[in-house]
């Protein structure tokens, strides 16, 4: 029994020993079903959450599928109390549907009675309900979303199985050639995630999450669904840099010419029949508090709408996905961690996981860098050390972050690196502005013009600078293809999907191996966060070494 890694307690916690033959097979097989806790060098925790398991079963897998794969790699026998919750939670699963009545109004169909009795029991379902039979209780269609968010919150995930409605149509294909000369397919995984989504059109598939690591190409998804789909399209992104990249791919790889692709955001105002617009820019409010953006948007006839980076949708977004829910949706993400919990809102109104792959397998086959992780630690200077110990405890992270001797770590991996691309990555603008001053690399922060921005972040890539100096701003769908050394000199809190992101910006593939330095001040809050960032990492299966240093 030793060769099998796992033990299972009856909290549903999952402890992976670390040291056996087949930890890594056994962590690739219960990754679909579980969340990452903790990750220490010799145990790696992991958790059953109700959550996790629905995403399996909206993936194909069931409660025999998953008890069989735990008692593959179980220790010990697996507790009857998490045999039970399993099964009890995938029972859930398809439960509880959606399904259409007429233009106004929709069913809601519960396979069993007992659930058909709880969730007429809440306020909201009761409040709302137009009326009831034996089979089936019927709704306002406008009440759709906001009755999915209700459920998932008392415990019922809902299947929903009402046609999707195409928006005004787009002509549009791909191209074999891009208007670079290159030429250009989709790959095979890529694919997958797109068949994944569509689920071959049938009730119930159409809408969902895309996870990916960065620089495997998710956008190649969101484009090959645009170009399947031919259908007006919506497309949101985190930042004004990410809406110019999603411009320039679908001018590059699709046949739609620019004045079909519509920009929205603080630099311009148009509408096309594929328009990609900022979150910022939708959920902004004029001087009398009305979300005019947001009104725009949503009286357009969308047939599609993609949330790039899903994990950060802002609260008020939404609400214009609670609106949404009749056009096919897609939210591309590589990971769907959020830090305030509102993954079954991702999971209500986006719709569930469809697509995930180890990163270490796209490693393996080539499309993305293979990349080592490293976290140098370092006391506190003298003078540092005096104000930590004196400061209160909401500001001791920042003068642990902004450690006087941080700089000449910097400084010993830019010379050990000397010649490749670097990104320099913080938090702090005062932190990166005295970098910049000391070794007169080129910094972007948010108060930055977009137009200099992209004026740096192109020299970046053609080489003509080697380092460059960014904030937090350049976190997310920055493609820097040649980058190979990202050094994280202060980071948010432990972070985990800023860590994924940053570590990210160096993961084109490449000639030669990618490493992310993370400068880390010892014995300090910082510390006990930097074990909280390690959590992402090393669930991918990356390599990761820490090294303390004088």
């Amino acid at each position: 029994m030793s060769d099998r890694p796992l033990v299972i307690q009856s909290d549903r916690t999952l402890l992976l020993d670390m040291h056996s033959p087949c930890c890594d097979e056994c962590r690739d097989a219960i990754i679909p079903f579980c969340e990452l806790v903790r990750s220490p060098e010799h145990l790696h925790t992991y958790s059953i959450s109700a959550l996790a398991l629905w995403n399996a079963c909206s993936a194909g897998l069931d409660a025999g599928t998953i008890l069989s794969t735990l008692e593959r790699y179980s220790r010990y026998e697996i507790p009857q109390t998490v045999s039970y919750f399993i099964q009890d939670t995938c029972s859930r699963y398809g439960v509880i549907s959606l399904t259409p009545d007429d233009e106004e109004t929709f069913f809601v169909t519960c396979k069993s009675e007992i659930y058909r009795k709880r969730i007429l029991s809440i306020p909201f379902v009761r409040d709302n309900c137009l009326d009831a039979d034996d089979d089936s209780l019927r709704f306002p269609l406008n009440r759709r979303g906001d009755l999915k968010l209700v459920l998932i919150s008392n415990g019922f995930p809902v299947e929903d199985l009402i046609p999707l409605r195409k928006g005004e149509a787009l002509s549009v294909e791909l191209r074999t050639r891009t208007l670079s000369g290159k030429d250009f397919s989709v790959r095979d995984y890529q694919m997958k995630a797109f068949e994944s989504f569509w689920a071959g059109g049938r009730p119930g598939g159409g809408y969902g999450v895309i996870v990916l690591p960065c620089g495997s190409g998710k956008t190649i998804v969101g484009i090959e669904a645009i170009a399947r789909l031919k259908t007006s399209t919506l497309i949101l992104a985190p930042n004004v840099a990410s809406v110019h990249q999603w411009i320039s791919e679908l001018a590059d790889k699709t046949t739609l010419s620019r004045d079909e692709i519509g920009e929205y955001s603080g630099e311009c105002k148009r509408l096309g029949k594929v328009t990609v617009c900022t979150y910022s820019m939708l959920i902004q409010s004029d001087e009398n508090g009305e979300y005019r953006t947001f009104n725009l948007m949503l009286a357009q006839k969308w047939g599609f709408v993609i949330y790039d980076e899903v994990h950060l949708l802002p609260a008020p977004v939404f609400r214009l996905s609670s609106n949404l829910q009749s056009v096919y949706r897609m939210g591309l993400t590589a990971t769907l961690i959020r830090e305030d919990g509102r993954e079954k809102e991702v999971f209500s109104l986006v719709g569930p996981k469809r697509y995930d792959v180890p990163w270490s397998e796209l490693e393996r086959k080539g499309f993305i860098a293979k990349a080592y992780c490293h976290e140098i630690r370092v006391s506190l200077s003298d003078e540092d050390e005096l104000d930590y110990a004196l400061a209160p405890m909401a500001k001791k992270i920042g003068i642990a972050a902004r450690n006087r001797r941080k700089l000449s770590l910097v400084r010993s991996l830019l010379e050990k690196h000397e010649g490749e691309q670097i990104l320099i990555i913080g938090q702090y603008l005062d932190q990166l502005e005295e970098i910049r001053k000391t070794f007169g690399f080129p910094l972007i922060t948010g108060s930055m013009r977009n137009t200099m921005r992209d004026e740096l972040y192109q020299a970046f890539r053609e080489g003509r600078i080697r380092v460059l100096i960014v904030s937090k701003v350049a976190n997310f769908a920055i493609d820097l293809p040649d980058a190979s050394v990202a050094i994280q000199v202060s980071g948010t809190f432990g972070s985990r999907q800023e860590e994924a992101q940053r570590l990210g910006r160096i993961l084109r593939p490449k000639s030669r191996d990618s490493h992310f330095y993370t400068l880390v001040s010892r014995n300090t809050r910082e510390e006990e966060f930097s074990l909280n960032r390690q959590k992402f990492l090393i669930e991918q299966g990356y390599s990761y070494s820490v090294e303390n240093v004088n």
